[in-house]
């Protein structure tokens, strides 16, 4: 194939669409609020638990900005054998914050921090083909699963936002927090009511500009701080000291590494799935490369592990827009915000709340496209049922009793505290055990999928000669003789055995 038939063909997909300058900025901009709470929330609680002055944590939340941003781009835009080029925004991994305290807290400080990411993000960058050989066994019973817990594990988030965040604060879940969530959430669907495309697609962006705007009506906003600090700030390399290499330390990152990958391998192909576009094992594994080395080279800026944002893919399904650009725009736009602290100083005045009330948009969302990802799966006479029923409310535990896994060992309760890992790994297991692994299995129908379907035993079947046709429910032979059905008492009458009773039958 010649180049140019090669960039009519990718031209195709529907993730190489090119919505314009202005579009892309607009678009990518309202990724960048949705996951803006999300991507300091972890150098904050680091930098606390570090004991860190409040200049230096600025300094952590810029050095993640920049380093998103940068991560963001080599995903979207990708070069070669980094990147899978999907609509996917990169930025710090929340399931390594308890990793990393414990390592802070135990006296290793953040230099030991740095030098564990980076050793397990390059382990986890030599292990990546063996992830990207897995994709065959993510089918849609495995991948709906996943992106339905996705959204569920997500709604807790989107709760505690509406609730104002901070569960020390006076005013946490008072009727004010829940009050402005919930007009930014009345908002977000009456802009998606008017039947205008750009107003529906950028109906997020705009509800949390008004909603900030009717808190600092009411008082709530606070803008004063915004011209405190330094207008520009590059990060500095090696700012906190130089990394510090521990093998235990590593062995502990090396775990959540694991569990970033599978949540990552979950992030790509949901995507792939919502804007109907292939992943192959070739591309998820490119898209598993920039996220290892992502987190390799973040330590150098002081930053820590990569992760693609399971709430920009709510974004992705609730406004339609699946064009890669637009991501690699919110990308620039991060990478700005690094450099640039006044501007993050401007969207940190968006209310938790405000983005509460987008975010039981955005992570419901997620959650109603796994479902109809199921609603493909078959379900007819095998155990699909009870693999997408163990599956989920395996990955609901850690998410409904937080303390559940308290009492087992470390490695453990980091693998399995995610609710997104949780259910990938059950999914992937179940899916193994009775759709690949045939020795056991049944060829009767599974008790768990009683009543999905109106079926007939085999042998029944057997016992019908050619010619023979059914008529207002009655059996006939070829030549048009009646042929009497036997009901068994032992069975419903919805089922009924089919036993010629007529000779010759």
């Amino acid at each position: 194939m010649n180049t140019e038939s090669r960039s009519s063909a990718a031209g195709k997909r529907p993730e190489d669409e090119n919505l314009g300058l202005g579009a892309n900025i607009a678009y990518g901009f309202q990724h960048v609020l949705t996951m803006y709470g999300g991507i300091i929330a972890v150098p904050l609680i680091v930098g606390q638990a570090a004991g860190l002055a409040s200049a230096e944590i600025g300094m952590l939340i810029a050095a993640s900005l920049f380093v998103g941003g940068a991560a963001t781009l080599l995903q979207t835009l990708g070069i070669r054998f980094f990147g899978c080029q999907l609509p996917l925004v990169q930025g710090v991994s929340f399931a390594s914050v308890a990793t990393i305290v414990a390592i802070v807290t135990s006296g290793g400080g953040l230099p030991s921090v740095f030098g564990a990411v980076i050793g397990a993000a390059l382990i986890g960058l030599l292990i990546t083909p063996v992830f990207s050989k897995i994709i065959r066994f993510f089918p849609p019973l495995v991948t709906g699963a996943v992106i339905t817990t996705i959204g569920l594990t997500l709604m807790p988030v989107a709760a505690r936002w509406a609730m104002g965040g901070n569960s020390q604060a006076e005013d946490f879940g008072s009727v004010t927090n829940i009050g402005l969530a919930g007009a930014t959430l009345a908002i977000v669907l009456l802009l998606s009511k008017l039947g205008n495309a750009a107003i529906s697609r950028l109906s997020i962006l705009l509800a949390m500009v008004l909603g900030t705007l009717l808190a600092w009506s009411m008082g709530l906003v606070d803008f004063s701080r915004v011209l405190e600090g330094p207008v520009f700030a590059f990060p500095t390399p090696f700012h906190f000291g130089m990394p510090v290499f521990e093998l235990a330390a590593i062995i502990s990152m090396l775990i959540v590494v694991l569990v970033i990958l599978v949540e990552t391998s979950a992030d790509i192909l949901a995507v792939g799935d919502i804007i109907d576009t292939k992943v192959d094992s070739r591309r998820l594994g490119d898209g598993l490369r920039a996220d290892m080395i992502s987190s390799a080279i973040a330590p150098m800026f002081g930053s820590f592990t990569q992760s693609a944002f399971a709430q920009n893919v709510g974004l992705v399904a609730v406004t339609g827009v699946k064009s890669r650009y637009v991501v690699a725009a919110a990308g620039c736009i991060l990478v700005t915000l690094g450099l640039l602290p006044i501007m993050g100083r401007i969207i940190a005045t968006v209310p938790t709340a405000v983005l509460g009330g987008a975010g039981i948009v955005l992570f419901g969302t997620v959650a109603a496209s796994g479902i109809r990802t199921l609603a493909k799966v078959n379900y007819t006479n095998n155990m699909n049922l009870i693999i997408v029923a163990t599956s989920i409310g395996f990955g609901m535990l850690p998410i409904a009793a937080p303390s559940f896994y308290h009492h087992f060992p470390d490695w453990f309760a980091t693998i399995f505290h995610s609710g997104i890992s949780s259910t990938a790994i059950m999914a992937i297991v179940l899916n193994l055990l009775f759709n690949h692994l045939n020795w056991g299995n049944s060829d009767k129908q599974s008790v768990f999928a009683a009543g999905t379907d109106r079926t007939i035993r085999q042998e029944d079947i057997a016992c019908l000669q050619d010619g023979d046709y059914f008529v207002d429910g009655k059996l006939f032979d070829a030549e048009g003789n009646e042929v009497t059905i036997e009901v068994c008492k032992g069975r419903s009458g919805r089922q009924p055995v089919l036993k010629p009773v007529a000779e010759g039958h």
